[in-house]
């Protein structure tokens, strides 16, 4: 898969947080099979507002479940 900048800063988000070898996260990864609790998707989250200057309210973390529910909401929010 071809990734975008956004697809990458996020990938390597992903693979610092959870430790994931990069070629494992793919946007169709459960986010509960990189064994994220709800603190390690808060960490998550965090990272991603500092990285891309966004906001993820936490209504809308509750929401996502694999890897590209995170990708969608930063490429809706950083466009």
């Amino acid at each position: 898969m071809q990734q975008t900048g956004i697809e990458t800063a996020l990938a390597e988000l992903f693979v610092k947080i959870t430790g994931t070898h990069p070629a494992r996260i793919d946007r169709d990864l459960h986010l509960d099979k990189l064994g994220l609790d709800s603190l390690s998707k808060i960490d998550l989250a965090v990272a991603a507002e500092d990285r891309f200057g966004i906001v993820i309210p936490d209504e809308e973390l509750e929401r996502f479940a694999v890897v590209g529910d995170l990708l969608d909401y930063v490429q809706r929010a950083t466009a």
